[in-house]
């Protein structure tokens, strides 16, 4: 599992390289300790968030929990808490949208505050109608807190696969750019976004997605 954090002067780059970035006990750990870091973190601050290659994130570790059923119900959980940590992260948070984001790697997708997805290839799906599954309430309302109701009732309805061009028209992403102008995008406007006052960023945050974060933390 290779999820790594550097730095490029204001902006905090978070690389996730594990093959398609399942979401697991593993993956959920190491990425709750960086945004925790983060936070704890003095001075200007952006956070820009991608993935390498064909995968943003393909979602829940469907397979791992194929041989170890026990551990799905603490990881949605974990899950939850997550999304309620990034949802109020105190700094802006951008992702960088290299490749396919599916189900749960689509709704961590949501947590950032600005998306930027590469329009030459990837879709962005949150697939669980067509896999018997069905979202729970808490990332339904994950969903809903961050997508216009008719785009987020088309997604989990439908599992339509979206372009990026067809994300931004649905108001999923705010930007499209070509695969090797996604991440340097991602960076620049970090820089440019972390000279705005956190401490501000912070505060409309918790108005908007407080109570949603403490009940998700909470799960």
């Amino acid at each position: 599992m290779d999820i790594s954090l550097e730095y490029h002067d204001t902006v905090a780059l978070i690389t996730w390289n594990d093959g398609q970035n399942r979401i697991n006990y593993d993956s959920l750990a190491r990425l709750s300790e960086i945004f925790s870091e983060l936070a704890d973190a003095d001075g200007p601050q952006a956070v820009v968030w991608t993935g390498v290659d064909k995968f943003f994130s393909n979602g829940l570790d469907l397979d791992r929990f194929a041989t170890n059923p026990e551990e799905m119900g603490e990881t949605i959980r974990r899950l939850d808490h997550l999304f309620g940590q990034i949802l109020v992260h105190p700094g802006y948070v951008i992702a960088a949208m290299n490749g396919h984001a599916f189900a749960g790697g689509a709704m961590l997708s949501l947590t950032a505050d600005y998306r930027i997805m590469r329009s030459d290839r990837g879709y962005w799906c949150l697939n669980e109608v067509d896999i018997n599954m069905y979202l729970p309430p808490n990332m339904a309302d994950v969903v809903m807190s961050r997508m216009p109701l008719h785009s987020a009732l088309e997604a989990m309805n439908t599992a339509r696969r979206y372009s990026a061009a067809e994300a931004v028209a649905a108001n999923i992403v705010e930007r499209a750019e070509p695969g090797d102008a996604v991440l340097p995008s991602a960076l620049e406007y970090g820089s440019y976004i972390a000279t705005k006052n956190r401490r501000g960023i912070a505060t409309h945050k918790e108005y908007v997605f407080g109570d949603l974060a403490r009940r998700l933390r909470s799960a």
